[in-house]
């Protein structure tokens, strides 16, 4: 177990890189929820700017697939739950929101390392 625990927190860190790189400005990590947990959230540069929940998925291979059809039905019913109650104790948060899943395959240690970015992904 901690081997797939190290490859998420450098999948996770490689993802916090690639939204930076890219303009968002990350405001949270790791953050607890009633119904789980939200990795990331973002704030897009956009006009008009958007909340950005970000579920982080990391495989070393693509021996099981690409990490992003992990995220199952269930998955995504805990995500939309999650963000929802993360905007209630929130309220000055109040605005455009948006849920993301980005796909890290590589892993710790070098080699090549590829990120997908998937967009509004419950929508």
């Amino acid at each position: 177990m901690a081997r797939a625990q190290a490859t998420g927190r450098w999948g996770e860190a490689q993802a916090v890189a690639y939204l930076e790189a890219h303009g968002y400005r990350i405001l949270a990590r790791n953050v607890r929820t009633p119904h789980g947990e939200v990795d990331i959230i973002a704030q897009s540069q956009e006009s008009p700017a958007s909340l950005v929940f970000v579920e982080v998925k990391t495989r070393r291979t693509d021996s099981l697939g690409p990490p992003e059809i992990s995220v199952t039905p269930l998955k995504q019913a805990h995500l939309l739950a999650s963000a929802e109650a993360y905007l209630l104790e929130h309220p000055e948060l109040d605005g455009d929101w948006r849920v993301d899943v980005i796909a890290v395959q590589g892993g710790p240690g070098g080699g090549a390392v590829h990120i997908e970015h998937f967009e509004n992904a419950l929508g």
